[in-house]
């Protein structure tokens, strides 16, 4: 649990009143990260929202192949700030992370238990409502970073020869 002003403070919060807050506190902890270690694995189960207060996390999107067990190639998509959510598969079936991401630099984040948080949404519809609209948001702002790698990518690539 947390100090109820952490979450308070805290802009993304804001959409809660007080009742929300105070629930989502007990479910929530401060964590700290260094420089280069993994925050999530892609492909594994999702158990928490996160949101990143200070530093910087890599976000990778991870290939595997199920005809070649061995085949795993990691891209990196873009940076995760502060003041963003991540982990967001927590709160969307199958409950599996779709990205690998690592500490940029020693970071600070607030972690909510995700199976706890969806029991709250469960009962009170408009933290579930607000809660949908950051992960939209955030999954918007997500595909279009990926996008932007795919065009960085194709416009490298060597123009096929006019026929």
């Amino acid at each position: 649990m947390i100090a109820l002003e952490r979450l308070r403070n805290l802009p993304f919060f804001a959409f809660m009143d007080e009742k929300q807050l105070k629930a989502v506190v007990t479910i929530a902890q401060d964590l700290q990260f260094k420089s280069g270690e993994e925050i999530c694995e892609a492909h594994t189960p999702s158990d928490a929202l996160y949101f990143l207060v200070e530093g910087s996390l890599l976000y990778y999107m991870v290939v595997i192949s199920q005809y070649q067990p061995g085949y795993r190639k990691e891209y990196f998509i873009g940076v995760v700030n502060p003041g963003e959510i991540f982990g967001i598969s927590s709160l969307i079936e199958p409950h599996l992370h779709t990205a690998t991401l690592r500490a940029e630099k020693n970071s600070s984040v607030v972690k909510i238990d995700g199976r706890a948080l969806r029991a709250l949404c469960e009962v009170n519809t408009d933290l579930a409502l607000g809660l949908m609209k950051a992960v939209a948001k955030t999954a918007m702002n997500r595909l279009e970073m990926t996008r932007v790698q795919l065009v960085a990518q194709m416009a490298g690539m060597p123009k096929e020869p006019a026929q």
